[in-house]
């Protein structure tokens, strides 16, 4: 499959928001950009196996999630006293020149708070290499350009989620182990008014 180059995508979000020293990083095969409606054609799913579970949605249902996750959420101020809509997720693929297949993907989505003179914090997810080109250094690429997403929107923090063995990983990406993470899965979820 010959590659489609980004104009010809629909893509989440403006290319622009990609920093040039990350694209200039990375190998002459590869090309970063925003995740395009028609990834799951390029094995956005497939990727995403590396970290978990993927329930294949169909491609017209993983087309209804990217024109969720590309509809604005929220309003943030505009000068002079007005408002924009603002975009929350901002999904990556690094793609293959020679196949038009998404090697590399991540996420980073932004919550708006009351906390900190209403800033935002940017919460990165989904970091996933196909295991093919892990070694390559991509997962510091994705790393790179989530973060520099984050602190373009205006985010005062950037934050994730590891497991253990992948603090020494996210810690050369410049993160500081902070706190601890709790989860609660709604399948564990008790009985309501049962506690």
């Amino acid at each position: 499959m010959p590659f489609t180059p980004d104009s010809q995508l629909n893509l989440l979000f403006s290319p622009d928001l990609i920093p040039t020293a990350v694209r200039e990083a990375l190998p002459n095969d590869l090309h970063v950009r925003p995740l395009a409606s028609d990834d799951y054609n390029r094995g956005h799913l497939e990727v995403l196996k590396v970290l978990s579970v993927v329930t294949d949605p169909g491609i017209e249902a993983y087309k209804t999630q990217f024109e969720l996750m590309s509809a604005p959420s929220g309003a943030t101020p505009v000068s002079p006293g007005g408002w924009s809509k603002a975009q929350a997720y901002y999904v990556i693929s690094i793609v293959s020149r020679a196949t038009d297949q998404v090697v590399a993907t991540g996420t980073v989505f932004i919550e708006r708070k009351f906390l900190r003179g209403l800033g935002s914090v940017g919460h990165i997810e989904d970091i996933a290499v196909s295991k093919d080109m892990q070694g390559k250094k991509l997962g510091l690429r994705v790393i790179q350009v989530l973060v520099a997403i984050s602190e373009k929107v205006g985010c005062y923090k950037t934050i994730l989620n590891c497991s253990d063995e992948n603090i020494p990983f996210y810690e050369k990406c410049g993160f500081k182990k902070k706190e601890n993470e709790m989860a609660k899965y709604a399948s564990e979820s008790p009985t309501p008014g049962r506690l």
